[in-house]
Protein backbone atom coordinates (compact mmCIF):
# COMPACT_ATOMS: atom_id res chain seq x y z
CA UNK A 1 0.00 0.00 0.00
CA UNK A 2 2.63 2.28 0.87
CA UNK A 3 3.92 1.80 -2.63
CA UNK A 4 0.41 2.47 -4.22
CA UNK A 5 0.21 5.60 -2.95
CA UNK A 6 3.73 6.53 -3.56
CA UNK A 7 2.77 6.21 -7.20
CA UNK A 8 -0.41 7.77 -6.64
CA UNK A 9 1.49 11.33 -5.41
CA UNK A 10 4.10 11.20 -8.15
CA UNK A 11 1.29 10.76 -10.54
CA UNK A 12 -0.27 13.74 -9.03
CA UNK A 13 3.16 15.48 -8.68
CA UNK A 14 3.70 15.02 -12.62
CA UNK A 15 -0.01 16.71 -13.10
CA UNK A 16 -0.21 19.21 -10.73
CA UNK A 17 1.50 21.99 -13.00
CA UNK A 18 -0.57 22.22 -15.73
CA UNK A 19 -3.07 23.62 -13.14
CA UNK A 20 -3.66 26.68 -12.48
CA UNK A 21 -5.24 25.82 -9.83
CA UNK A 22 -5.70 22.42 -8.00
CA UNK A 23 -8.78 20.53 -9.48
CA UNK A 24 -12.48 20.65 -7.91
CA UNK A 25 -14.39 18.26 -9.84
CA UNK A 26 -13.00 14.80 -11.61
CA UNK A 27 -14.87 13.70 -14.37
CA UNK A 28 -14.28 9.62 -15.70
CA UNK A 29 -15.96 9.15 -18.70
CA UNK A 30 -16.82 5.05 -20.10
CA UNK A 31 -17.67 3.27 -23.28
CA UNK A 32 -18.12 5.29 -26.19
CA UNK A 33 -18.23 8.54 -23.59
CA UNK A 34 -14.95 9.92 -24.11
CA UNK A 35 -16.53 12.72 -26.34
CA UNK A 36 -18.59 13.97 -23.48
CA UNK A 37 -15.74 15.73 -21.51
CA UNK A 38 -14.92 17.76 -24.73
CA UNK A 39 -17.13 20.54 -23.64
CA UNK A 40 -14.62 21.85 -21.13
CA UNK A 41 -11.96 25.05 -21.59
CA UNK A 42 -8.79 22.53 -22.17
CA UNK A 43 -5.67 23.44 -21.06
CA UNK A 44 -3.77 20.37 -21.41
CA UNK A 45 -4.02 16.71 -22.65
CA UNK A 46 -2.13 13.68 -21.95
CA UNK A 47 -2.63 10.05 -23.08
CA UNK A 48 -2.56 8.22 -19.92
CA UNK A 49 0.83 6.38 -20.97
CA UNK A 50 2.00 9.71 -20.25
CA UNK A 51 1.53 9.67 -16.76
CA UNK A 52 4.29 8.00 -14.55
CA UNK A 53 2.08 4.65 -13.65
CA UNK A 54 -1.37 4.92 -15.62
CA UNK A 55 -1.35 2.01 -18.21
CA UNK A 56 -2.88 2.15 -21.46
CA UNK A 57 -6.99 1.34 -21.70
CA UNK A 58 -7.10 -1.98 -24.19
CA UNK A 59 -10.52 -1.39 -24.44
CA UNK A 60 -11.31 0.32 -27.89
CA UNK A 61 -13.61 2.90 -26.91
CA UNK A 62 -12.25 4.00 -24.27
CA UNK A 63 -9.88 6.79 -25.54
CA UNK A 64 -7.27 6.92 -22.98
CA UNK A 65 -7.19 10.59 -22.29
CA UNK A 66 -6.61 12.97 -19.63
CA UNK A 67 -8.00 16.63 -19.71
CA UNK A 68 -6.88 19.72 -17.91
CA UNK A 69 -9.31 22.11 -18.15
CA UNK A 70 -12.11 24.64 -16.15
CA UNK A 71 -15.60 25.18 -16.20
CA UNK A 72 -17.10 28.38 -15.37
CA UNK A 73 -13.94 29.04 -13.58
CA UNK A 74 -13.49 25.61 -11.95
CA UNK A 75 -11.13 23.68 -11.85
CA UNK A 76 -11.40 20.11 -13.72
CA UNK A 77 -9.40 16.75 -14.17
CA UNK A 78 -11.04 14.93 -17.23
CA UNK A 79 -10.29 11.22 -18.08
CA UNK A 80 -12.02 9.62 -21.24
CA UNK A 81 -11.51 6.17 -20.94
CA UNK A 82 -11.33 3.64 -18.01
CA UNK A 83 -9.52 0.74 -16.71
CA UNK A 84 -11.91 -2.49 -15.73
CA UNK A 85 -11.38 -5.16 -13.85
CA UNK A 86 -12.38 -7.97 -16.74
CA UNK A 87 -9.17 -6.50 -18.33
CA UNK A 88 -6.94 -8.03 -15.72
CA UNK A 89 -6.29 -5.27 -13.88
CA UNK A 90 -6.78 -5.43 -9.77
CA UNK A 91 -8.99 -3.06 -7.93
CA UNK A 92 -6.16 -1.32 -6.60
CA UNK A 93 -5.30 -0.49 -10.34
CA UNK A 94 -9.26 0.23 -11.74
CA UNK A 95 -9.43 2.73 -8.87
CA UNK A 96 -5.98 4.19 -9.21
CA UNK A 97 -7.49 7.36 -10.81
CA UNK A 98 -9.67 7.77 -8.04
CA UNK A 99 -6.21 8.41 -6.16
CA UNK A 100 -4.61 10.50 -7.89
CA UNK A 101 -7.72 13.03 -7.90
CA UNK A 102 -7.41 12.65 -4.27
CA UNK A 103 -3.78 13.89 -4.39
CA UNK A 104 -4.62 16.63 -6.33
CA UNK A 105 -7.43 17.71 -4.06
CA UNK A 106 -10.76 16.76 -6.12
CA UNK A 107 -14.18 17.04 -3.88
CA UNK A 108 -16.54 16.02 -6.58
CA UNK A 109 -16.54 12.98 -8.57
CA UNK A 110 -18.88 12.76 -11.74
CA UNK A 111 -18.80 9.36 -13.15
CA UNK A 112 -20.48 8.11 -16.99
CA UNK A 113 -20.76 4.58 -18.39
CA UNK A 114 -22.73 2.78 -20.30
CA UNK A 115 -25.30 -0.25 -18.96
CA UNK A 116 -27.81 -2.64 -19.97
CA UNK A 117 -31.19 -1.98 -18.73
CA UNK A 118 -33.07 -4.38 -16.43
CA UNK A 119 -36.08 -2.51 -15.62
CA UNK A 120 -38.44 -3.18 -18.32
CA UNK A 121 -39.73 0.02 -17.90
CA UNK A 122 -36.16 1.45 -19.50
CA UNK A 123 -35.46 1.96 -23.39
CA UNK A 124 -32.26 2.30 -24.95
CA UNK A 125 -30.77 5.36 -24.91
CA UNK A 126 -32.13 6.59 -21.32
CA UNK A 127 -29.98 8.71 -19.32
CA UNK A 128 -29.90 7.19 -15.41
CA UNK A 129 -28.71 8.64 -12.36
CA UNK A 130 -27.26 5.93 -10.34
CA UNK A 131 -29.11 6.09 -6.69
CA UNK A 132 -27.00 3.09 -5.74
CA UNK A 133 -25.27 0.08 -6.31
CA UNK A 134 -24.65 -3.68 -5.43
CA UNK A 135 -20.96 -5.02 -5.89
CA UNK A 136 -20.81 -8.33 -7.81
CA UNK A 137 -17.57 -8.16 -8.08
CA UNK A 138 -16.12 -10.04 -6.20
CA UNK A 139 -13.48 -7.26 -5.90
CA UNK A 140 -12.84 -4.37 -3.36
CA UNK A 141 -9.89 -1.54 -3.86
CA UNK A 142 -10.29 -1.37 -0.27
CA UNK A 143 -8.86 -5.19 0.56
CA UNK A 144 -5.59 -4.99 2.05
CA UNK A 145 -3.83 -2.73 4.49
CA UNK A 146 -5.76 0.43 5.23
CA UNK A 147 -3.79 3.89 4.41
CA UNK A 148 -5.29 6.17 7.31
CA UNK A 149 -4.38 9.16 5.48
CA UNK A 150 -6.74 8.51 2.11
CA UNK A 151 -10.12 7.37 4.80
CA UNK A 152 -10.87 5.15 7.17
CA UNK A 153 -10.81 1.69 7.59
CA UNK A 154 -14.49 0.89 7.31
CA UNK A 155 -16.21 3.51 5.54
CA UNK A 156 -20.04 3.90 5.33
CA UNK A 157 -21.51 3.40 2.38
CA UNK A 158 -25.28 4.20 3.25
CA UNK A 159 -25.00 7.10 0.76
CA UNK A 160 -22.27 6.80 -1.73
CA UNK A 161 -24.06 8.67 -4.28
CA UNK A 162 -24.72 12.33 -2.83
CA UNK A 163 -28.37 13.46 -2.74
CA UNK A 164 -27.23 16.92 -3.61
CA UNK A 165 -25.59 15.99 -7.07
CA UNK A 166 -28.50 13.66 -7.93
CA UNK A 167 -31.02 16.90 -7.30
CA UNK A 168 -28.84 19.47 -9.48
CA UNK A 169 -28.68 16.16 -12.21
CA UNK A 170 -32.49 16.41 -12.06
CA UNK A 171 -32.99 20.22 -12.18
CA UNK A 172 -30.17 20.49 -15.08
CA UNK A 173 -33.03 17.58 -16.52
CA UNK A 174 -35.44 19.57 -16.08
CA UNK A 175 -34.42 22.98 -16.89
CA UNK A 176 -33.03 21.58 -20.67
CA UNK A 177 -36.13 19.51 -21.07
CA UNK A 178 -34.45 16.07 -20.41
CA UNK A 179 -35.99 12.72 -19.20
CA UNK A 180 -33.60 11.17 -16.62
CA UNK A 181 -34.43 7.66 -14.99
CA UNK A 182 -33.16 6.68 -11.34
CA UNK A 183 -32.25 3.11 -10.19
CA UNK A 184 -29.78 1.23 -8.70
CA UNK A 185 -26.58 -0.19 -10.87
CA UNK A 186 -25.41 -3.84 -10.27
CA UNK A 187 -21.27 -3.91 -10.91
CA UNK A 188 -20.26 -7.09 -12.37
CA UNK A 189 -16.54 -8.47 -13.16
CA UNK A 190 -17.43 -9.39 -16.86
CA UNK A 191 -15.94 -9.37 -19.78
CA UNK A 192 -18.98 -12.07 -20.57
CA UNK A 193 -22.32 -10.98 -20.94
CA UNK A 194 -24.97 -11.84 -18.81
CA UNK A 195 -27.32 -14.69 -19.19
CA UNK A 196 -30.87 -15.08 -18.79
CA UNK A 197 -31.21 -16.37 -15.31
CA UNK A 198 -28.58 -14.23 -14.21
CA UNK A 199 -30.85 -11.45 -15.42
CA UNK A 200 -33.43 -12.68 -13.99
CA UNK A 201 -31.50 -12.84 -10.19
CA UNK A 202 -30.18 -9.24 -11.01
CA UNK A 203 -33.80 -7.49 -11.29
CA UNK A 204 -35.00 -10.08 -8.20
CA UNK A 205 -32.10 -8.38 -5.59
CA UNK A 206 -33.48 -4.87 -6.65
CA UNK A 207 -30.56 -3.82 -9.83
CA UNK A 208 -31.95 -1.45 -12.52
CA UNK A 209 -28.91 -1.69 -14.89
CA UNK A 210 -25.79 -3.55 -14.82
CA UNK A 211 -22.59 -3.16 -16.35
CA UNK A 212 -18.57 -3.95 -15.68
CA UNK A 213 -17.57 -0.42 -13.91
CA UNK A 214 -17.66 2.15 -12.02
CA UNK A 215 -18.31 0.42 -8.57
CA UNK A 216 -14.75 0.07 -7.90
CA UNK A 217 -13.80 4.26 -8.67
CA UNK A 218 -17.10 4.80 -6.29
CA UNK A 219 -15.68 2.84 -3.23
CA UNK A 220 -12.53 4.25 -3.81
CA UNK A 221 -14.03 8.09 -4.03
CA UNK A 222 -16.20 7.38 -0.73
CA UNK A 223 -13.04 6.17 0.56
CA UNK A 224 -11.16 9.10 -0.03
CA UNK A 225 -14.79 11.45 0.95
CA UNK A 226 -15.49 12.76 -2.21
CA UNK A 227 -19.38 13.65 -3.25
CA UNK A 228 -20.29 11.20 -6.29
CA UNK A 229 -23.01 11.41 -8.87
CA UNK A 230 -22.92 8.53 -11.00
CA UNK A 231 -24.59 8.84 -14.47
CA UNK A 232 -25.33 5.67 -17.09
CA UNK A 233 -26.77 5.64 -20.36
CA UNK A 234 -28.94 2.61 -20.92
CA UNK A 235 -27.25 0.90 -24.11
CA UNK A 236 -29.94 -1.70 -24.36
CA UNK A 237 -32.72 -3.21 -22.76
CA UNK A 238 -32.55 -7.22 -21.53
CA UNK A 239 -35.55 -9.36 -21.07
CA UNK A 240 -34.67 -12.63 -20.04
CA UNK A 241 -37.83 -14.39 -21.81
CA UNK A 242 -36.87 -13.20 -25.11
CA UNK A 243 -33.62 -12.32 -25.52
CA UNK A 244 -31.37 -11.12 -27.82
CA UNK A 245 -27.86 -11.38 -28.44
CA UNK A 246 -25.96 -7.60 -27.61
CA UNK A 247 -23.98 -6.76 -30.37
CA UNK A 248 -20.73 -4.36 -28.61
CA UNK A 249 -20.85 -1.97 -31.80
CA UNK A 250 -24.41 -1.23 -31.18
CA UNK A 251 -23.84 -0.28 -27.21
CA UNK A 252 -21.38 1.90 -28.52
CA UNK A 253 -23.20 3.58 -30.95
CA UNK A 254 -26.40 4.23 -28.71
CA UNK A 255 -23.85 5.36 -25.88
CA UNK A 256 -22.50 7.70 -28.42
CA UNK A 257 -26.07 9.13 -29.86
CA UNK A 258 -26.73 9.72 -25.94
CA UNK A 259 -23.40 11.48 -25.15
CA UNK A 260 -24.65 15.19 -25.85
CA UNK A 261 -27.18 14.72 -23.89
CA UNK A 262 -25.35 13.65 -21.22
CA UNK A 263 -23.00 16.10 -21.65
CA UNK A 264 -25.72 18.86 -20.99
CA UNK A 265 -26.23 17.24 -17.49
CA UNK A 266 -22.74 17.29 -16.71
CA UNK A 267 -22.06 20.80 -18.33
CA UNK A 268 -24.83 21.90 -15.94
CA UNK A 269 -24.33 19.75 -12.65
CA UNK A 270 -20.48 21.26 -12.86
CA UNK A 271 -21.82 24.62 -13.59
CA UNK A 272 -24.01 24.56 -10.30
CA UNK A 273 -21.38 22.92 -8.02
Amino acid sequence: MKNYKHKAVQAAEFLKPHFKRLPEIGLLTGTGLGQSAEFLNVKATFNYTDIPHLPATTVESHIGRLIVGSIQGKSVMAMQGRFHLYEGFSALQVAFPIRVMQELSVKTLILCNAAGGLNPGFAAGDLMIITDHINLSGSNPLSGPNKDSWGIRFPDMSAAYSKKLVALAEHAAKDSGLHLQKGVYAGLKGPSLETPAEIRFLRAIGADAVGFSTVQEVIAAVHAGMQVLGLSIISNVHDPDAPVPARVEEIIAVAKDAAVRLETIIRKVAESI
